[in-house]
């Protein structure tokens, strides 16, 4: 199974659309906020189901602030992470993800990519695919893969 994950698109879908024939074939995407009320769009050119909440840039919608998650084994905790303050650090993030028993938990709100495998969870920001903030600034976005025996491999991959 293969997992696109996104996050911070802000109506730009150029980035999105390469991303999406770039890796041809995925199972499933997650859209981890800031679509800013293009959600219809972004589903179809999907193709696959799609997951996806509010980010504090998508006003007057219907997305819920997070969702709980089974990928294969795995629990997962998606959201945007600014009502968490992760701009500040993941570590209350994580703790409130342990504590509903999640494996894993995806974020966004900082156009910085991470993949951090610390205190038993993996912390999985997949960055901007349109306004990315780190160093050479170029878009993010990150792939999960569940291998033959439904073992996760997680892919930060760049434009």
């Amino acid at each position: 199974m293969r997992v696109l994950v996104v996050s911070d698109t802000h109506g730009r879908h150029e980035n999105l659309e390469r991303i999406l024939e770039r890796e041809a074939r995925i199972d499933r995407m997650i859209h981890l906020g800031d679509a800013e009320g293009h959600e219809d769009y972004i589903a179809g050119l999907a193709g696959c189901p799609l997951d996806i909440v509010a980010g504090n840039n998508d006003f007057f919608t219907d997305l819920a602030k997070e969702k709980e998650l089974k990928i294969g084994k795995y629990r997962v905790l998606i959201t945007h992470g600014h009502y968490y303050y992760v701009t500040a650090g993941v570590e209350d993030l994580k703790k409130e993800a342990l504590g509903r028993g999640m494996d894993i938990v995806m974020f966004g709100h900082t156009h910085w990519p991470l993949l951090d495998y610390g205190r038993g969870i993996v912390a999985l920001n997949p960055g901007s695919v349109s306004y990315p903030r780190q160093e050479g600034k170029r878009p993010s976005y990150a792939m999960m893969e569940l291998d033959g025996n439904g073992e996760a491999h997680f892919y930060i991959r760049y434009l």
